[in-house]
């Protein structure tokens, strides 16, 4: 299950970079991506979760010690 959200379980949204002229780019080029890997200090260690731009808004609301709780407890860690 690579490149999918740890937090949300969202899959990456593929896209292409649209010019103001709106001409398209030929297939293969310019392509756009959703998901990113982060990293938060916790538990006196650096913690890496690969998350969606919700996900990383979700761990600063919540915090990032309620959210390993949350993915510990779904068995995700």
């Amino acid at each position: 299950m690579a490149r999918v959200c740890q937090v949300t379980g969202k899959k990456p949204q593929v896209g292409h970079h649209v010019s103001h002229a709106t001409t398209r780019p030929y297939a293969g080029s310019t392509r756009t991506c959703s998901t990113a890997v982060s990293g938060w200090k916790s538990e006196k260690r650096w913690v890496r979760l690969r998350t969606s731009n919700a996900g990383v808004r979700i761990i600063d609301k919540k915090g990032i010690d309620a959210v390993l709780k949350e993915l510990r407890e779904r068995g995700e860690i």
